[in-house]
C-alpha cells in the first residue's frame, strides 16, 4: 500500500458532540508538506522536478502506523546539472534589463528520485505549495506558473496528466515519447526536444545506410521505450531492414533483464538498437559486461548514447564504437563557471543555515552526496541537455513578458494577475533567439525542431571516453541534406576500421536473385542463379530480367549479350567439306564432258545422243553449281535463287535424261519393220520437249516469286541462345511444287526407263537410267523427312546433300561405265560390238 497522497482538500470539521455548533469549512494538508530540495521566492514562480537520485527504497509497510518518508539514494548528475541549468537561467533573467526587468522569478525544485510514484508526490507538492493550511477558502491557484521537467517520458507523462486539467503548462528538457505529441491528452505540455517520430525514423535510415538488414532490438518497457520501439520498428520495415528479436524490460525486472542477455547473446544479429533509458542501459551494460558480451555494435538514443553514467573502466568493451543520436552539446556563456563555482558559493550554503531555513530547503546533512559533487567537473564540457533547460526557462520568460505587457521604460504591469493558462497559450506564440543564437518555437505539437548529433563512443589520446560527433540530423533542412555521416571518422567496435557486417543472408551477386527462406523474415533467402535467358545487373534482385529477343544471357547472367547468328558458313568445316564435293562433282563433270568431246566421233558417244548427253552434262555442272547457293548469309536475293536455281537445273537435268530415256525407246521401235517413230521425235523434237518441261519449271517458280517468294528469316523459336538465319520458303506450295514437279518427271523417266531395260544391245543405256533414276528417288524421298527434321542450318546441309547425292548419281550411273570402256577398254568402243555382232 503506498504511502497517502498529499493534497489540498476541503474538510468541513463537524462538531460531533451534543450542542455544539459548526464550524466554518477551512484548506488543510492531509499528511506531512513535501517539501523542495532548493528553492527561492519570487513574483511569479517556476517549478522543476529532476531525478537527482536515480534510485528509491520504499519503506516497510506494517498498515499499524504512519510509513515513514521514501529514501532516495545515488546520485544522478545530470540530473544534478539540470537543476543547476534551471537556477543559472532564472539568476541570469533576474539580473536582465530587457526580460522581465521588475520581476523576480522564483523556483521550487524537486526530487523525484526516478519514480513514479514520487513525481506524483512532486507534482502535487508542486501545485499546492508546501503550507499546512490556506485559511479559510482555497484559491485553486497553482503554486507555480509553469513546470520544467521531466527527463523521462513515463514520468512526464504522470506530471502533464496530473496537471492537464488545471492548464498548468508543462515543458520538458528530454520527454521524446510521441504518445506526448497528443494534444488532446496534454494539451499544456511543450517540449524543447523533438519527438521520438523523428529519431525513431533517423535510427532506420543510419541502420539502413550501412546496410545493417539483420538488427536486434531492446527497448526499455515503458512509454518512451515501447513508443519510440513501435515507431522504429514500422520504420525499418519501410526500409527493409529485418528485426532478428525485440525485446523489453524494466528497471525493476532483474529475470527479463537476464532473458533478454541471454537472446543478444545466442542472437546472429551483430547489430543492436536500444531503445532505452540510461538506467535500462546501465542495467543492461552490467549484465553484459559480466556475460563477456562484446563485439556487438550499439545503435543507441539520445537517453544514454552521452551518459556519463556509463562510462566505467569495463563498459568501453562492450559500447566502444557504439553509434547513435544526441543533443547538441550546451554552447551557453557563463553556464560552466556558474555549475563548478558560483552556484555553490551562492545557493548552497550549509555553513550559515539555520533552523529555520532548513524547515524550507534539504537538510544538509541528508544531501551530504550532493555537496560531495563541489569538485567535480568532467561533466561539464559534455553537457547536452542544458541547451534545453536553458531554452525552456526563457520560453516561460518570455511568455510572462508578454503577460505583463513588459518594456524596458516602464517595467512589467504588476498589477496582471498572471494565470497558467495564460502562459500557455503565450508559450504557443513565442518565438526569440537566446545568446548561443539557437531559435526558440514550438511547432502545432508543442516541440521543438528535430535536430541531433551522431555521436561515436571512441578512445581519445588519453585513453578517455569521448562522444565523438560524426555526423549530424536536422529534419528542418531539406530532402537530401537532413542525414549527414562522416563515416571516415567512425571507430567500429573492437577497434577496428572496417565496417561490421549484420546480415541474415549474404548478398545475392549479380546473376543471381532472391528467393525468401520459408518461414523466415525477407532479409532471409537464397541466392538462386538466374534462369538461361534472364539477367539480374544488380546486387540483391528480387527477380532477375528477360533478355530481348535478339539477345541471351551470358554464363555469368548478369548481362544481355547478343545472340550467335547461326547459317551455314564457308569457313566451317561442314561448308568446305560441301564446296569440296561441290567443286569435285563440277570437275568430274567437266572431265566428262572433255572426255566426251574428244570422243564425239566414236561409235559410243554418237549412239547415246552426244548432243543431249551434252546438255545433261552442262545441266549437271549448274545441279552441282546451285548447291553453292545455300552456303553463305541468307539475303534477299540469295533465298530466290537458291531455290529458284535448284528446281530450273535440276528439271533441266531431268528433262535430258528423259529425253534419252525416250530417244531408246524410240530406236528400238524405229528397228521394227515398217515404223517411222523416229521421224516423229528427232533432234528438234528432242530440244523442243526439254524446252517445253523446263518452261513449265520456270512458270512455277515465276508464280511463286510473284505471290510470296523466299525471304531471310530470323528463327528465334528453333534455339533458346542462338538465331538461326534461314531462308523462308515464303509460299510452301510453291516450294513443294517446284519439288514436286522434279519428282514427277523423275518417276516419269524411271518408268521408261524400266520399260526399256530388257531391250536388246550390248549397251543398254536404259538399264543406266533406271538405276540413275532409282538413286535419285531414293535420295529425294529420304530428302523430305530428313529436311523436316534437321535443325538450323542443318537444314540446309540436308538439302545440298541432296543434290550432290543425286548429282553425283546421275553422273556415276550414266556417264562412268561409258568414261571406262572409252579409257580403259576402247575395243569394246565399235558399231559392231554396240550392235551386239560379232
Amino acid at each position: 500500500m503506498s504511502p497517502v497522497i498529499t493534497g489540498l482538500v476541503f474538510v468541513g470539521l463537524l462538531m460531533a458532540f451534543g450542542g455544539a455548533e459548526e464550524e466554518a469549512p477551512f484548506c488543510q494538508i492531509l499528511g506531512s508538506p513535501e517539501f523542495p530540495l532548493m528553492s527561492k521566492e519570487g513574483d511569479v514562480t517556476i517549478g522543476g522536478a529532476f531525478s537527482i537520485h536515480s534510485k528509491i527504497t520504499q519503506p516497510p509497510l506494517s498498515f499499524t502506523e504512519k510509513p515513514t518518508r521514501l529514501t532516495c539514494s545515488s546520485v544522478n548528475l545530470r540530473e544534478f546539472r539540470f537543476a543547476q541549468t534551471m537556477i543559472f537561467a532564472i539568476e541570469e533573467i533576474n539580473k536582465s534589463e530587457y526580460l522581465l526587468p521588475n520581476v523576480s522569478i522564483g523556483y521550487r525544485i524537486y526530487d523525484n528520485c526516478g519514480s513514479t510514484l514520487s513525481s506524483m508526490r512532486a507534482v502535487m507538492a508542486l501545485m499546492n505549495g508546501d503550507e499546512w493550511s490556506a485559511g479559510n477558502s482555497c484559491s485553486g491557484q497553482s503554486a507555480v506558473h509553469a513546470i520544467i521537467g521531466e527527463s523521462e517520458s513515463s514520468s512526464t507523462i504522470v506530471l502533464s496528466r496530473t496537471t492537464g486539467p488545471f492548464k498548468i503548462p508543462v515543458i520538458s528538457h528530454s520527454a521524446t515519447c510521441e504518445c506526448l505529441s497528443n494534444r488532446k491528452e496534454y494539451p499544456s505540455f511543450f517540449r524543447t526536444i523533438a519527438s521520438d517520430l523523428y529519431q525513431s525514423r533517423a535510427l532506420a535510415q543510419l541502420v539502413k545506410h550501412f546496410d545493417w538488414t539483420w538488427v536486434g532490438a531492446v527497448n526499455s518497457d515503458s512509454d518512451y521505450g515501447n513508443n519510440g520501439m513501435a515507431i522504429f520498428l514500422a520504420a525499418a520495415q519501410e526500409e527493409g531492414v529485418c528485426v532478428e528479436y525485440t525485446e523489453k524490460f524494466h528497471r525493476a525486472e532483474p529475470e527479463k533483464l537476464l532473458k533478454v542477455v541471454e537472446v543478444i547473446r545466442k542472437s546472429t544479429a551483430r547489430v543492436v538498437v536500444g531503445f532505452l533509458a540510461h538506467v535500462e542501459m546501465n542495467n543492461l551494460l552490467q549484465q553484459l559486461s559480466l556475460h563477456n558480451i562484446t563485439g556487438l555494435q550499439f545503435i543507441g538514443v539520445e537517453a544514454w548514447i552521452t551518459a556519463d553514467s556509463l562510462v566505467t573502466p569495463t563498459s568501453f568493451s562492450v559500447l566502444g564504437g557504439s553509434l547513435g543520436f544526441a543533443v547538441q552539446k550546451a554552447n551557453i556563456s557563463g553556464l560552466d563557471d556558474f555549475l563548478i563555482n558560483d552556484f555553490w558559493d551562492t545557493e548552497i550554503e550549509c555553513k550559515n543555515t539555520n533552523r529555520d531555513q532548513m524547515t524550507k530547503t534539504a537538510n544538509c546533512r541528508e544531501n551530504q552526496d550532493l555537496i560531495e559533487l563541489k569538485d567535480n567537473d568532467n561533466d561539464v564540457a559534455e553537457l547536452r541537455y542544458s541547451t534545453n533547460i536553458y531554452k525552456a526557462i526563457f520560453a516561460v520568460a518570455h511568455s510572462l513578458h508578454s503577460i505583463l505587457k513588459c518594456s524596458k521604460s516602464q517595467g512589467c504591469d504588476k498589477t496582471v494577475k498572471v494565470t497558467p493558462w495564460q502562459v500557455v497559450e503565450s508559450l504557443k506564440q513565442v518565438n526569440f533567439t537566446i545568446k548561443n543564437g539557437d531559435q526558440v518555437w514550438f511547432d502545432s505539437t508543442g516541440a521543438a525542431v528535430a535536430r541531433y548529433e551522431v555521436v561515436n563512443w571512441q578512445h581519445g589520446s588519453d585513453g578517455s571516453v569521448q562522444f565523438k560527433p560524426v555526423g549530424y540530423y536536422d529534419a528542418s533542412l531539406p530532402p537530401g541534406q537532413k542525414f549527414v555521416l562522416k563515416t571516415e571518422a567512425i571507430m567500429w567496435p573492437g577497434g577496428k576500421t572496417e565496417l561490421p557486417v549484420s546480415v541474415c543472408s549474404e548478398s545475392c551477386r549479380p546473376g543471381t536473385h532472391k528467393v525468401l527462406q520459408k518461414g523466415k523474415p525477407v532479409c532471409c533467402y537464397d541466392c538462386v542463379l538466374c534462369a538461361e535467358g534472364e539477367i539480374s545487373n544488380s546486387t540483391d534482385s528480387n527477380d532477375c530480367k528477360k533478355c530481348p529477343d535478339e539477345y541471351w544471357s551470358n554464363q555469368k547472367r548478369d548481362a544481355c549479350i547478343l545472340k550467335n547468328v547461326e547459317f551455314l558458313y564457308f569457313t566451317e568445316v561442314m561448308g568446305i567439306i560441301l564446296v569440296f564435293f561441290t567443286l569435285f562433282g563440277v570437275l568430274l563433270t567437266l572431265m566428262v564432258a572433255i572426255l566426251f568431246l574428244i570422243n564425239k566421233d566414236t561409235p559410243l558417244v554418237k549412239a547415246n545422243n552426244s548432243e543431249l548427253s551434252f546438255l545433261l552434262l552442262f545441266s549437271l555442272t549448274l545441279c552441282f553449281l546451285c548447291s553453292l547457293t545455300f552456303i553463305g548469309q541468307p539475303s534477299e536475293w540469295s533465298c530466290m535463287l537458291r531455290h529458284t536455281a535448284f528446281g530450273i537445273t535440276f528439271v533441266l537435268c531431268i528433262s535430258c535424261v528423259l529425253g534419252k530415256t525416250i530417244v531408246v525407246l524410240m530406236a528400238f521401235k524405229a528397228t521394227l519393220p515398217g515404223s517411222s517413230v523416229m521421224k516423229w521425235f528427232g533432234p528438234a523434237q528432242q530440244r523442243l520437249s526439254v524446252l517445253a518441261f523446263t518452261l513449265i519449271q520456270v512458270v512455277i517458280c515465276i508464280l511463286w516469286l510473284t505471290i510470296n517468294p523466299p525471304f531471310p528469316f530470323r528463327n528465334m523459336k528453333l534455339s533458346k541462345d542462338k538465331i538461326i538465319l534461314e531462308c523462308s520458303l515464303g509460299s510452301p506450295v510453291g516450294f513443294w511444287a517446284v519439288l514436286g514437279y522434279i519428282g514427277l518427271l523423275a518417276v516419269l523417266c524411271f518408268v521408261l526407263a524400266f520399260l526399256a531395260r530388257k531391250l536388246p544391245d550390248n549397251f543398254n543405256e536404259a538399264k543406266f537410267i533406271t538405276f540413275s533414276m532409282l538413286i535419285f528417288c531414293a535420295v529425294w524421298i529420304t530428302f523430305i523427312p530428313a529436311y523436316v527434321s534437321s535443325p538450323g542450318k542443318f537444314t540446309v546441309a540436308v538439302e545440298i546433300f541432296a543434290i550432290l547425292a543425286s548429282s553425283y548419281g546421275l553422273l556415276f550411273c550414266i556417264f562412268v561405265p561409258k568414261c571406262i570402256i572409252i579409257v580403259l577398254k576402247p575395243e569394246l568402243n565399235t558399231k559392231k560390238h554396240l550392235m551386239g555382232k560379232k
